[in-house]
């Protein structure tokens, strides 16, 4: 039987075999210099942090420890808007607190030390972010472990840096959300049928059909984020082919990534509640 932290990497692993995922890497697609082997070496090398997770390390400690292995392949950032949705997600597991009231539990009593720890890992690999709110340029993640003495002079805790983006950040709204979509996807998953790979496709789809993707929003704008939204229902509605879809989009670059993110953190909840591989 699987622990939370074996649980955390094979979700990682079956987010990315998911397929078609439009705009994404998955087994049949790859993005040039990105690609799918890049993602399960990326799995691999997250475990380290994950298992940190589970035996009980803060969560910023095996967040940071996660992107480190993580970010040991050669495509770059391969999982690290998953592994902030996962890591949370397998620290509350462990503990026997893996509901939207528990997780919320977990993420609000983060420290100061877990912020510094969660800019450290923006050091191993870069990410790809939207500019910070107005006036807190002293808190801009991209400063990385160079921001760590605002955040101690601030007191800011990891779950204030989420909460200062969760209005435009779909990963950072999960952690103010009790993680709504990721539970509600991974009922999705346990009531669906067939192989997961299709399971995590349509639960992919549903979650993009949902609310516009934010890092499509970051990367290429609103309107190609409420086009991505918008062609994903014709496809659940049998207006247009899921495949053809996700070829248009890795050829655009259009890249839904953080609904990918809550698909990886679906199939952690949906593996723990006996979603059988």
């Amino acid at each position: 039987m699987r622990d939370p932290a074996e649980n955390g990497q094979l979700a990682l692993l079956l987010e990315v075999a998911g397929t078609p995922k439009p705009g994404n890497v998955d087994r049949e697609r790859d993005y040039g210099d990105l690609r799918f082997e890049h993602f399960l070496a990326g799995a691999v090398g997250a475990r380290t942090g994950l298992r940190a997770a589970a035996d009980g390390a803060s969560i910023g400690t095996a967040f940071e420890s996660s992107i480190e292995g993580m970010s040991g392949q050669s495509g770059g950032n391969t999982q690290f808007g998953a592994l902030l949705v996962t890591v949370p997600l397998v620290r509350a597991a462990a503990d026997g607190r893996l509901t939207p009231d528990g997780v919320t539990e977990t993420v609000e009593a983060t420290t100061v030390e877990d912020a510094c720890a969660f800019y450290e890992a923006f050091e191993h690999v870069g990410v790809a972010v939207d500019d910070p709110p107005e006036g807190l340029d002293s808190l801009d993640v991209r400063r990385g472990a160079a921001a760590t003495d605002a955040l101690r002079e601030r007191g800011a805790t990891l779950y204030d840096v989420m909460a200062l983006s969760a209005d435009r950040d779909g990963v950072a709204a999960e952690w103010c959300s009790g993680f709504e979509r990721s539970f509600e996807a991974a009922g999705w998953l346990l009531d669906d049928e067939g192989p997961i790979h299709r399971r995590a496709s349509r639960a992919f789809l549903r979650l993009l059909a949902a609310e516009p993707d934010t890092f499509v929003i970051t990367r290429n704008g609103e309107t190609a984020a409420e086009e991505a939204t918008r062609r994903a229902r014709a496809v659940l509605d049998g207006e247009a082919d899921a495949d053809a879809l996700a070829e248009e989009f890795v050829a655009r670059d259009i890249n839904p990534g953080t609904t990918a993110d809550i698909t990886a953190g679906a199939l952690f909840v949906a593996l723990e509640r006996g979603l059988e591989v």
